[in-house]
């Protein structure tokens, strides 16, 4: 994570978040005497949100672990050609 001061983020606020936006990559901007903040894209913290969902819920981490079992062990479900075709339309 990229950081600087409170004092060059002032100075060069436009540039700043620019380059989050660009970069996709949060800013952290440091205060002399203080806590600091993060500067984040509403896009990247919407990523992170449901990242944070996901993990923090039981049952989709289970049913994501108990699919990557069987993909591992190749017992999933496959779809027969037909399905993959009706996939490939889309």
């Amino acid at each position: 994570m990229r950081e600087m001061s409170v004092n060059k983020f002032r100075s060069k606020l436009r540039e700043a978040v620019e380059g989050v936006l660009r970069d996709h990559e949060p800013l952290r901007v440091t205060r002399r005497g203080g806590e600091g903040f993060v500067v984040l894209g509403a896009e990247d913290w919407e990523r992170e949100r449901e990242t944070l969902y996901v993990l923090q819920n039981r049952s989709l981490m289970r049913q994501i672990a108990r699919s990557a079992e069987t993909h591992e062990a190749e017992t999933g479900y496959r779809p027969n050609s037909e399905e993959l075709d009706e996939i490939d339309r889309l």
